[in-house]
């Protein structure tokens, strides 16, 4: 397909680009109804972006909900497709419908990701990774992915002696960068607030980072440094030097996830654009043995950025007089087209058009240019 990039919308294109990256890497697509039973989401609200779940009843009198999210049903369909420990891999590009945040309307949203579910490995959890940092490449050459490790935290948590009582709320505060906040926790427990503190300003490249790691952590949780330096700097190697920061404040949902979790962003967009992570513990409480990883892509945020097409309505305007024949005017059309040229053509330029090119186009086939670039 000869798609002119400047013909597509910013989500159209980073769909259509997304696709075929996780296509090349063995993922097949997964297709789903728009609509799941109510009790798969109720059961597992909090994992949800939002709980505002728009329902209704079936003709059987089920109680059924407009899908708010993907994973859930992927994981439910996962069990019939893993084998003798096997790897389901899958990639998505669906609407889900959800308010984007508190007191917004619902909106429907078009969400492309990916999960691999099953025997996962280092080597899955480094593809996942390397897919996510190249799925932020194909949307914007100014990106970050934000990496942390739940294990990781939780093992300096453990090693300072917080009472499992609190290391819900002290996780909640390492995820605000909240200084004051960790000190006085740690203070009211009677422990050493040093460690957890130092997880806060541990932000950076794996090459800052994992030094002070293995400063922080316990004897016995060391090889869980060993493990998140090998993974991002493998990634770091195909190409995201600079673009890969190991930060702890990225905490996601302690109850559903585990090990690694991520965020990514761009450079235009307030929050973040890509998120996903491990989430072992979320395949636990659906009753499944196996263990994933994924991510999401909201696509809905690229609504905000600056459309490429938004300097000109097309590239080429061809201008044609009265006895210009069909044939001339076809043939300056198809010249441009196969270019990958925007093309509109017409006798009177329309009032407030923004074209990169004006083509006026001569009785005889003769044609002058003027550049509006």
């Amino acid at each position: 397909m000869n798609i002119s990039p400047s013909v597509l919308r910013n989500e159209e294109k980073a769909i259509f680009d997304l696709r075929s990256l996780y296509s090349r890497y063995g993922y097949s697509q997964y297709k789903m109804s728009k609509f799941e039973e109510y009790d798969l989401y109720v059961r597992n609200k909090d994992f949800l972006v939002s709980d505002n779940i728009i329902t209704f009843t079936d003709t059987n009198g089920r109680l059924m909900a407009l899908k708010p999210d993907v994973t859930l049903s992927i994981i439910k369909s996962s069990d019939k497709m893993i084998e003798n420990g096997g790897i389901y891999k899958v990639y998505y590009d669906e609407n889900v419908y959800r308010t984007s945040e508190p007191g917004a309307s619902f909106k429907e949203i078009t969400q492309v990701g990916l999960e691999c579910i099953g025997d996962v490995d280092d080597y899955n959890i480094y593809e996942v990774l390397l897919l996510a940092a190249k799925s932020l490449g194909m949307i914007s050459e100014n990106f970050v992915l934000d990496v942390s490790d739940l294990d990781v935290i939780d093992a300096v948590i453990d090693d300072a002696g917080i009472p499992v009582s609190r290391k819900r709320e002290l996780l909640s505060l390492i995820g605000e960068k909240n200084a004051h906040g960790v000190r006085a926790l740690c203070e009211e427990c009677a422990v050493c607030p040093d460690k957890p503190l130092r997880l806060i300003t541990a932000y950076g490249s794996p090459k800052k980072v994992i030094p002070t790691l293995r400063e922080i952590l316990p004897e016995s949780a060391a090889h869980l440094a060993d493990r998140l330096e090998k993974i991002t700097s493998c990634v770091e190697a195909e190409g995201f030097e600079g673009r890969v920061n190991i930060d702890f404040s990225v905490t996601g949902n302690a109850k559903y996830y585990n090990g690694l979790v991520f965020k990514g962003f761009i450079a235009g967009l307030p929050a973040g654009i890509l998120s996903g992570g491990q989430y072992d513990k979320l395949m636990t409480r659906m009753r499944r043995t196996s263990r994933a990883i994924g991510f999401a892509v909201y696509l809905d945020l690229l609504e905000r950025l600056e459309e490429d097409t938004a300097d000109y309505d097309v590239d080429t305007f061809i201008l044609y007089g009265e006895n210009v024949t069909l044939p001339v005017i076809g043939d300056a059309v198809n010249g441009e087209t196969s270019e990958g040229k925007s093309v509109l053509a017409g006798k009177i330029i329309p009032e407030k058009l923004k074209y990169k090119q004006l083509l006026k186009l001569s009785e005889g086939g003769d044609m002058s240019h003027e550049n509006n670039a």
